[in-house]
């Protein structure tokens, strides 16, 4: 532990001109005492660390020196691409490793880019959790994200969506975090799936590892598995009559990908053409009457007869509230 945080300092004193005790130790999360001892023991080991009195004072390097303790281990390799998104690191417990990586590129670099990683922190920021959301980090992130790493067999008890409680044997591939709820995309038996990482209820790591099939690419799966999940979801139609600027603004107000497929085979109105008519595939009478009341006057429902009497419900009472 403590040669770790050893060359943790050194790091950090050769990525930086100078650094106060008091800064070393808000880094390192010990007390400016230990930096003193620490820095101590690092000078009567050969490191030139020198010490500045005064109140501008503080430890530096002298003579040029740089440690060649610059290779990353691979965990911190494996945590570096993903340190744009400091709060999975935490959730995933790679929060230290990834720090240490970025410590070990800055030391490397010449003293002219040490900038560099500053620069872009200041300037670029993903948030992956939605709006209006408490971002939540699953109980049983972490184990699963070991055996992911470690590609481990997984025994877990899982709750499907209906409530009932099944028992798996997973081969964890990968995670995703989307919308700020994680997933893991799992071989079971001889099939890909994806189990909601938050509807686990109890995970046990083996110490058998499984045989990845290189021919596995996450992103790809993720992204036909997204395009599969949607498209389950809209199990109805609704017929609507669109204005040119309804049209525009229909993708915006329901499923993108839907509204795109709906409009392109629409039907434009014989008599002006201002108007298109197009079959749009819906999740329910419910959602659909939610997302189109959006576009007020600039779409008339047309079918099913059910809906069009929901618009004109709605269509009265706004008026009677509006005259």
């Amino acid at each position: 532990m403590r040669a770790a945080r050893l060359i943790k300092l050194v790091l950090l004193l050769q990525s930086r001109p100078s650094m106060t005790a008091a800064e070393l130790a808000a880094e390192l999360e010990v007390s400016e005492r230990t930096i003193t001892r620490d820095a101590l023991a690092l000078s009567e080991a050969g490191v030139p660390v020198y010490a500045d009195r005064g109140r501008a004072g503080g430890y530096r390097l002298i003579g040029g020196y740089r440690t060649r303790l610059t290779g990353l281990a691979r965990g911190e390799a494996e945590a570096l691409f993903l340190s744009g998104l400091p709060g999975a690191l935490r959730d995933l417990g790679l929060a230290d490793a990834a720090s240490a990586a970025r410590l070990k590129v800055s030391a490397a670099l010449l003293p002219s880019l040490r900038d560099a990683p500053d620069a872009v922190g200041r300037r670029f920021h993903l948030d992956a959790p939605g709006w209006y959301q408490e971002p939540e980090t699953p109980e049983l992130l972490a184990p699963i994200a070991e055996a992911v790493w470690d590609d481990r067999w997984v025994s877990a008890r899982y709750r499907r969506g209906d409530g009932e409680e099944v028992e798996r044997e997973l081969c964890p591939y990968g995670l995703v975090l989307k919308a700020g709820v994680w997933y893991v995309c799992a071989r079971a038996d001889s099939s890909f799936r994806t189990y909601r990482v938050d509807r686990f209820t109890a995970v046990a790591v083996g110490e058998e590892r499984f045989v990845r099939d290189e021919g596995f690419e996450l992103s790809a799966f993720w992204e036909e598995r997204a395009a599969e999940f949607a498209r389950s979801l809209l199990r109805a139609e609704a017929v609507v009559r669109l204005s040119e600027a309804g049209a525009r603004r229909l993708p915006y107000v329901t499923d993108r990908a839907a509204a795109e497929e709906a409009l392109a085979a629409g039907t434009r109105d014989e008599e002006t053409g201002s108007r298109v008519t197009v079959t749009l595939r819906v999740e329910s009478e419910e959602v659909a009457f939610s997302q189109l009341l959006g576009l007020g006057a600039e779409a008339e429902v047309l079918a099913p007869d059910s809906l069009r009497a929901r618009f004109e419900a709605a269509a009265r009472a706004l008026g009677e509230l509006y005259s």
